[in-house]
């Protein structure tokens, strides 16, 4: 045992292994990119989230590209060892920093960067103060991004584009952060959920989501009974899935704790009744999101 203590003690010093996108199929020429469950860092580049993409005979369509220069990177070198095509479209599900902070990235080697006309104008809302946030996570790594809101705005609640000979409707979520979106794939069967839909991992709420909305994008979600579900954050799955470890938990926030915020009931009693919740209790992150997402909540429905 004593000749194996400075083995394990040099193992123990090395740094962390700086994490490498991979792409996996969904279904022909669509391919999620799942990133780790971890918090943003130095080795992932902030790239804890999940992106895709899908290879046309015109080019690559990107769903998300990333938080950073960096992390923007790593995707397109994930993409070209899947295929030789240039990314000529970039799709933003949202406003948070690795939904559209590698915008710029991509613009720079002439692809289109489109979004819905309210989720570029969250990215611009909130480009300032998540740059300065994403410094303390990835220090000189964050050095070359910069802020490029998306260009090609589409207009009303959802929209309906081709490209490459794709089909893709882009419909309103507004669940995570304002002006989310989803991606459908309706002859592929496949949904782009960006952060409406998080499994492996407890969803988080924060003081400008909206559980309320959350609740109906995900119900309208399951109206359309995708086969595939690239969900924002953990595995590709299916509804089963995202059902258990998404869609019940909205229920919970909205028809527990909202209901217990309409009736006036103490704060700090209902969050301490169910701070254990042993369906979501397996799920990363569950100890350090749970009782901020049902303050978060009980605030959503004290302003209403």
């Amino acid at each position: 045992m004593k000749s194996l203590l400075p083995l394990l003690l040099l193992i123990a010093c090395l740094p962390a292994r700086a994490y490498e996108p991979k792409a996996e199929q969904v279904v022909d020429n669509v391919y999620a990119i799942v990133g780790p469950l971890a918090q943003r860092n130095q080795d992932n580049d902030g790239l804890n989230n999940n992106s895709g993409f899908i290879v046309t005979n015109e080019g690559v369509i990107l769903i998300d590209p990333g938080a950073s220069m960096l992390g923007a990177e790593k995707l397109a070198g994930a993409i070209a060892k899947v295929s030789r095509q240039p990314v000529r479209w970039v799709i933003n599900t949202g406003g948070q920093d690795h939904r559209w902070l590698g915008n710029d990235y991509f613009a720079a080697k002439g692809a289109e960067l489109i979004a819905l006309e309210r989720t570029a104008q969250t990215q611009a809302r909130f480009a300032e103060r998540q740059m300065s946030s994403l410094k303390g996570f990835l220090g000189e790594r964050l050095k070359g991004t910069t802020p490029r809101p998306a260009t090609r705005l589409l207009k009303g609640d959802k929209a309906r584009i081709n490209l490459g000979g794709f089909e893709l409707v882009l419909r309103y979520t507004d669940a995570h952060y304002p002006g989310d979106a989803w991606v459908w794939l309706p002859k592929q069967k496949v949904i782009f959920t960006g952060d409406l839909v998080y499994v492996d991992r407890l969803l988080g709420v924060f003081p400008w989501s909206s559980v309320i909305m959350a609740q109906t994008s995900f119900q309208a979600m399951e109206g359309l009974a995708p086969k595939h579900i690239v969900p924002g954050h953990g595995r590709v799955c299916g509804l089963k899935q995202a059902r258990a470890e998404t869609g019940d938990y909205y229920d919970f926030l909205v028809n527990t704790i909202g209901e217990a915020a309409r009736e006036m009931e103490p704060m700090d009693e209902v969050i301490n009744r169910y701070s254990r919740l042993p369906a979501f209790e397996h799920l990363e992150h569950y100890d350090n999101l749970h009782r901020r997402n049902m303050n978060q909540t009980f605030l959503e429905f004290e302003a209403m």
